[in-house]
């Protein structure tokens, strides 16, 4: 009988195996981070004007919301403006449940503006409260394609404007909303 053998197996060093591992990954995020940064794009905001204030930071929230409720109605002003041949007051468009003209309490917490039709071109809302949202003017043109010409005046004791050119509306303290809608805005990368 022969004695039994013993041989002793010793491990593979996992230290070469490791090392490798580690320096893949390495490899993958430095190409990774070289991508980010050779197609990364600046978000930052396009200056406006003096005389505009940018819709999304420079209005409160109640303005923010007075100015959205302005361009949504716009379109059915539009489509009442062509049906009756003249515009509608704001009293018809507050009977027909439309903000900011309806007196809701969405409407009373943003201001409780009081509006009035200018000269059959524009529509002037009052602030009560021009410490929560100031007064607004939003101008309509003949063209049904035209974007929303919104201005707003945060003066507490202001009268409705009679001159409605940009030069005198600018002069008197409004300022024009702008909305502008960029990558940080929309998150979508054209390249």
């Amino acid at each position: 009988m022969s004695t039994p053998t013993t041989q002793v197996v010793r491990p593979a060093g996992a230290g070469h195996e490791t090392l490798n591992v580690l320096l893949l990954c390495l490899l993958i995020l430095a190409v990774a981070g070289s991508v980010v940064a050779w197609r990364g794009v600046s978000h930052e905001p396009e200056p406006v004007s003096s005389h505009q204030l940018d819709a999304r930071r420079d209005l409160s929230a109640a303005e923010q919301g007075i100015y959205a409720d302005l361009r949504v109605t716009l379109d059915e002003i539009r489509l009442l403006r062509e049906e009756q041949q003249n515009l509608p007051t704001p009293q018809d468009l507050a009977d027909e449940g439309f903000a900011p003209f309806a007196q809701d309490a969405s409407s009373v917490s943003r201001g409780a503006h009081a509006w009035q039709l200018l000269a059959q071109s524009a529509y002037f809302g009052q602030s009560q409260a021009p410490a929560v949202a100031g007064s607004f003017v939003m101008r309509l043109s003949a063209d049904a394609n035209a974007g929303p010409d919104i201005w707003l005046n945060r003066n507490a004791d202001l009268k409705a404007p009679a001159d409605l050119s940009d030069a005198a509306l600018s002069a008197a303290g409004w300022k024009q909303i702008v909305a502008q809608y960029d990558a940080g805005v929309t998150r979508e990368h054209r390249h």
